[in-house]
C-alpha cells in the first residue's frame, strides 16, 4: 500500500514538473522573443502583405525592439532603415514633413519597413532569403551576386552571400521567423 502511494505521488510529481517545464518554455520564449508594437506590426503587415511574425523577428535581430536604436552605419529605429531609404519611402509614402528623426517614431518606422519588405518581394519574386540579404546587405548588391556565377547558379538563387554580416543576419532572423511562429499563436495579430 505504501509503495504503492509512493508511486503514484512520483508520477503525480513528473507530471507536474513536465506540465510546469513547458509553460515555463512559453513564458521564457517569449521573454526572449518579445512582440512589442503590436498594433503598428498588424496594422502594417497587413497593409503590405508580409507575415508579421517576419516582421517582428527582423525588428528584434534589427534593434532588439529599441525604438532608439542607431547603427554604426547610420541606421535608425525599429527596423534600422537608412536615412535614404526613408527619404525615399517618405516621398513614396506621401509623408508629410518628413525629417530624418521620423525614424526613430514606432509608427513611421514599422511603416516605412513594412512597404520596403513589400518593394522587396515585388523585385525577389517573394523569395524570402533575397528579400532578407536585399535588407540587410542592399538590393543592388543582390542584384549583382544573382548575375554573378560565383554567388548563383541558376540566376534566381544565392549559392553564396560574400557579405559575412548579411549571411549572419539571413540566419538569425530566419532562426527568429521560425521562434516566434512556434512560439505565438496564428491569431495573435487578429
Amino acid at each position: 500500500m505504501r509503495f504503492r502511494f509512493r508511486k503514484v505521488l512520483t508520477i503525480f510529481f513528473i507530471i507536474l514538473i513536465v506540465w510546469g517545464a513547458f509553460s515555463s518554455y512559453k513564458w521564457i520564449g517569449k521573454t526572449l522573443y518579445p512582440i512589442r508594437y503590436k498594433e503598428y506590426i498588424a496594422n502594417y503587415s497587413k497593409q503590405y502583405d508580409i507575415d508579421p511574425f517576419l516582421v517582428a523577428a527582423i525588428i528584434r535581430v534589427e534593434s532588439k525592439f529599441n525604438k532608439d536604436a542607431l547603427s554604426h552605419k547610420g541606421a535608425k529605429g525599429l527596423m534600422q532603415i537608412a536615412p535614404v531609404t526613408g527619404r525615399w519611402a517618405a516621398g513614396e509614402l506621401g509623408i508629410i514633413d518628413y525629417e530624418e528623426s521620423l525614424l526613430y517614431n514606432p509608427e513611421i518606422n514599422i511603416k516605412i519597413g513594412c512597404w520596403y519588405i513589400n518593394r522587396l518581394k515585388s523585385q525577389f519574386d517573394n523569395n524570402l532569403e533575397l528579400i532578407l540579404a536585399a535588407y540587410n546587405g542592399g538590393s543592388g548588391n543582390v542584384a549583382k551576386w544573382l548575375n554573378n556565377n560565383n554567388y548563383s547558379e541558376d540566376g534566381k538563387s544565392l549559392k553564396h552571400i560574400p557579405f559575412k554580416e548579411t549571411e549572419l543576419y539571413l540566419k538569425k532572423v530566419l532562426k527568429s521567423y521560425d521562434i516566434y511562429r512556434k512560439l505565438y499563436k496564428i491569431d495573435y495579430f487578429i
